[in-house]
Parts: structure tokens; C-alpha cells; sequence
């Protein structure tokens, strides 16, 4: 089995009878090129196939047309929305974009920031798993731009665009217990992923103030459906069952719904209340419609590719905090 040879610049320029300067003049579409030049070359791109080596190209600038996104979930439709939020804005500056999921796994994410950077990419854009600022604190003194996407950067070492996390932990537990809920479970983790602990400290300073009520925090091993059906049917085995669940994500409240509706012993929201946060697509769609926290989730994604851009083109700007606010959706799941 032979390998043919990918055709060069200096291919195209000897077939076409011009230099190689008149080639890369045609390829950047510079007006400085005869018609006639431009047609020879042209054909001879045709004759030999020649595919332009971009990244070449971009090596030799310093810096690529490439962003690198890292997600905790590819799965999970909240990070498809704000990737796409990303992609689009993206898209109307001539960048593209490379997408990572960690999977909730600090080695494959530190793998993907090591890729990225060795890449040269344009900048970065994560959704971290753990603690990692002091290594986004490294990448941005050593010339790659780097911004949070849905978590609060605590020390405003970098850039980050994020939804009030607290304030929506406390939305969610304030209108259950609106709905006269006492008995209520926090489900969701790992309790590690800072967005999850957030939800936790919102929802716990809601419960602190109405005496008598009481919340049982009930870690699972990950944002899923299927750790949300597991968990339901720990609840359900229960002599004694809460009356009102927040989930950390719609996820988790999906599988938590799948569960008690499959049980046939208790219905939503007359025996359990249940909410979610995110307020994805699937969360109106469930077969009881499920109350939300929402998130914009595609302005998540475009403002901090917006704010990315900027600081490539001005390493020296201070980095900045966009907290936007989150937003009660009341469906069925609670009564609504």
C-alpha cells in the first residue's frame, strides 16, 4: 500500500508558473493578484487537490482561530445549550470550536487544559470539576485567555460568567416550602462540584428560617437521570418519605420523577413535590411537567465567548464577573 504525498504551496506555485507569495495572495484573497494569476491558481489548487494547511498557518501567527471548551457533561442538555451559545457567537467572528467533556474527571480535565494550551488555542472556556483556579491563574500569566462558564470565580483571578447559584437554592426551597412542604431532600452531587454546593447553601439558608422544617441532604455519584431513578427508589422503600425534593440539576429530577411515577404509591406533587434546576427542554416535556430553576443558558455561552475574545485581544484587561440572575419556573411537579 503506497501513500501519496499531500500537495505543498510550492506544488500549486509550480504548477500554476507564479511564486509562492502569489499563491498565499490568492488563498487570503488579496486583490494585489491578476485575474489571470488568480485563475492559474486556482486551477492548479484544482489539479492537485491541495488542501491549505491551516494550522500551520496559525502556528506561525502565535495563536489559532480555535477556542477550547470544557464541559462537566457533554450529556447533560444544559451544556449542549451553552456550548451552542458559544458556537454561535463564535461563529460570527470566524472562530470554531473544540469541545472537551471531563466527565466529572479532574485528570481528564487537566488532560484537556494541557491539550489546549499546547494548541495554541485562542482561549479557553471551562466549567471546572473541583478547585482548579490556581492552574486557570497559570494558563492566563502564561498568554492563554481563560473564562469560568457557569461558576463564580471566587478569587476574581479569571474571568467568569455564571448564574447566582445561592440565590437559585434558595428560590427553589422558598416556594416549596410556599406550598407548605417541611420534609424535603436535597439530591445531587458530587457535593465537590461547586455549582451543586452552592444550590446546597441556598437551599439550607431558606430552611433555617421557617422553624420546623427539616432538609436531608442525600449526595449521588453524579448529575443523571440513572442517579436520580436510584435515588427515588431508596425514597420510595422508606417507611417514612419526604414531601418535598429539590434536585440539583433536571436531570437527577427526571430519573427522581421516573421512579415515583413507576412506583404507582405516591403521585407528584399530592404526596412528594419535586423541582429541578436548569430548566431544560426535557423538564417541561416529563410526563408531570417539572418546576425549574432557569439559567440563560445560551447567554451563559455567547458572554463568555464575547469576553474571551476581548481578552485575547487585550491581555492586559482586569478579569471580570457576569452573575446573572435565575428565575422561578412553576410547572406541575409542585402543584403549579
Amino acid at each position: 500500500m503506497t501513500t501519496t504525498r499531500a500537495s505543498s504551496i510550492r506544488d500549486v506555485a509550480a504548477r500554476a508558473g507564479v511564486s509562492v507569495g502569489t499563491v498565499s495572495n490568492v488563498l487570503n484573497g488579496s486583490p494585489q493578484v491578476s485575474p489571470e494569476a488568480a485563475a492559474k491558481v486556482r486551477t492548479a489548487i484544482a489539479e492537485l487537490g491541495y488542501v491549505r494547511n491551516d494550522a500551520a498557518r496559525q502556528l506561525r501567527a502565535g495563536r489559532s482561530t480555535t477556542v477550547g471548551l470544557v464541559v462537566l457533561d457533554v450529556r447533560n442538555p444544559f451544556f449542549t445549550d451553552v456550548a451552542r451559545g458559544v458556537e454561535d457567537e463564535a461563529a460570527k467572528h470566524g472562530l470554531s470550536v473544540l469541545l472537551g467533556n471531563s466527565s466529572e474527571d479532574a485528570r481528564r480535565e487537566s488532560g484537556y487544559l494541557d491539550l489546549f494550551e499546547e494548541q495554541r488555542v485562542h482561549g479557553i472556556l471551562i466549567s471546572p470539576f473541583g478547585d482548579i483556579e490556581p492552574r486557570l491563574r497559570q494558563l492566563r500569566e502564561r498568554g492563554t485567555p481563560v473564562v469560568l462558564v457557569d461558576r463564580e470565580s471566587r478569587d476574581a483571578a479569571v474571568s467568569s460568567v455564571s448564574v447566582d447559584d445561592i440565590a437559585g437554592g434558595r428560590l427553589a426551597v422558598e416556594h416549596l416550602l410556599a406550598t407548605g412542604r417541611r420534609r424535603m431532600v436535597f439530591a445531587g452531587g458530587p457535593l465537590e462540584i461547586r455549582q451543586v454546593s452552592d444550590r446546597l447553601a441556598g437551599a439550607r439558608s431558606a430552611i433555617a428560617e421557617v422553624p420546623g422544617a427539616t432538609l436531608e441532604v442525600i449526595p449521588t455519584r453524579a448529575l443523571t437521570v440513572l442517579d436520580g431513578r436510584r435515588l427515588g427508589e431508596a425514597l420510595i422503600a422508606r417507611p417514612e418519605r419526604p414531601d418535598a425534593i429539590f434536585a440539583a440539576n433536571d436531570l437527577v429530577a427526571v430519573g427522581l420523577l421516573q421512579a415515583l411515577v413507576m412506583s404507582g404509591e405516591l403521585r407528584v406533587p399530592d404526596d412528594i413535590a419535586l423541582i429541578g434546576f436548569d430548566d431544560i427542554d426535557f423538564a417541561a416535556a416529563a410526563v408531570v411537567p417539572l418546576s425549574s430553576i432557569r439559567q440563560p443558558r445560551h447567554e451563559i455561552g455567547a458572554t463568555a465567548l464575547r469576553i474571551l475574545r476581548e481578552e485575547a485581544a487585550e491581555p492586559d484587561l482586569p478579569p471580570r464577573r457576569i452573575v446573572f440572575q435565575p428565575e422561578l419556573v412553576v410547572r406541575a411537579s409542585t402543584g403549579g
